[in-house]
């Protein structure tokens, strides 16, 4: 396991807990590591949640991934491309990498899998993702995850990510299987940006009418990125889609919810985004999902919206009233049997 943040902790537990594996769980600081040995805890990341006795942290990457069987990816996702370029010449050759990590690349526009695939080729590749807060899955709260993996199309009882689910699997951890790595991906990067804007809205004080065209109208542009880059809409109905999204848009858990609801409420901005740039996702995927999307030609208004709040100097209510005043048009539900234009 690389990263011993709170999602990478809760997923060695899990992993220790499944088929009773071995689990090492690297982490960069070496205090953490002894203190995690030591107290069978994360205090700092994930306290008040035990972790197995056949966990064992290390700050050496080395001693993490040599001998595994699988290597499972839970740091920021702007760290991928450093991190898959660390540990690919000492990995054991073909053995899995898994994606735990949300994101698209910034600049480049590749989806985390793109990245691994370039800095660790030909390594096996898998993405897991679902709605799950850490400290709900560290204690045991029933909880259901997708794993995607390219081979679950040909043979899902003998793929990649059926083998992940069997290795990963608890009685309150249920991984479902899929064979679309973009529509898993994409539903993860976005969902960060579509919770941002859910945070603004409640902390400007909207409730329940502007949370649900958020959530409805956010799983639309999903989908729209999925589908320009060859994703299935029907990923984005299961759970690393609507799934995801609904639970990062609707609880204070949510990082990326709460920093939306801090920067509705009037603190500072540049304090707010130097302070969480590196834990929360949508701030940095706010910028590169809308480069991609226009790169493609997709529009993504809520995206938009949110990466003029981070990005620019827009207030909230001049981004607000330019959201709600774009042209009228036809759901798309609807619009093949409709004349008016998108």
């Amino acid at each position: 396991m690389i990263g011993a943040g709170a999602w990478g902790t809760a997923l060695s537990i899990i992993a220790a807990r499944g088929v009773g594996s071995n689990v090492t769980l690297w982490t960069r600081n070496p205090a953490l590591s002894a203190a995690i040995n030591q107290d069978r805890m994360n205090i700092q990341f994930l306290a008040g949640y035990n972790i197995p006795d056949n966990v064992i942290a290390t700050s050496k990457i080395a001693e993490a991934v040599a001998i595994s069987d699988a290597i499972i990816l839970a740091v920021p996702s702007q760290a991928i491309r450093k991190i898959g370029k660390m540990i690919y010449n000492i990995a054991p050759k073909n053995v899995p990498v898994v994606l735990a990590s949300k994101g698209i690349e910034h600049k480049s526009g590749k989806l985390m899998s793109a990245v691994v695939s370039e800095e660790m080729p030909g390594q096996p590749i898998a993405v897991l993702s679902g709605p799950s807060f850490a400290s709900e899955v560290a204690g045991n709260h029933p909880t259901a995850v997708t794993i995607a993996s390219a081979d679950a199309i040909v043979n899902p009882v003998g793929s990649l990510a059926h083998r992940l689910s069997l290795a990963l699997a608890t009685p309150s951890f249920r991984p479902y299987i899929s064979d679309d790595l973009i529509g898993v991906e994409i539903g993860g990067a976005v969902k960060n940006v579509i919770a941002i804007a859910s945070g603004i809205a409640s902390g400007y004080g909207f409730g329940a009418n502007t949370w649900a065209a958020i959530i409805t109208r956010g799983l639309y542009e999903i989908k729209s990125l999925s589908r320009a880059l060859g994703g299935r809409d029907e990923t984005l109905t299961g759970l690393s889609g609507i799934g995801d999204l609904a639970l990062t848009c609707s609880f204070e858990q949510s990082r990326n919810l709460s920093f939306g609801k801090a920067l509705s409420n009037h603190q500072c901005k540049k304090t707010l985004l130097s302070s969480n740039q590196a834990t929360v996702e949508g701030i940095v995927n706010a910028v590169s999902v809308t480069d991609l999307a226009r790169k493609l030609g997709v529009e993504m208004p809520i995206c938009e919206a949110v990466r003029s709040l981070v990005s620019e100097d827009l207030e909230i209510a001049e981004v607000i009233k330019r959201l709600m005043q774009r042209p009228l048009k036809v759901e798309d539900a609807v619009r093949r049997n409709c004349c008016i234009s998108r």
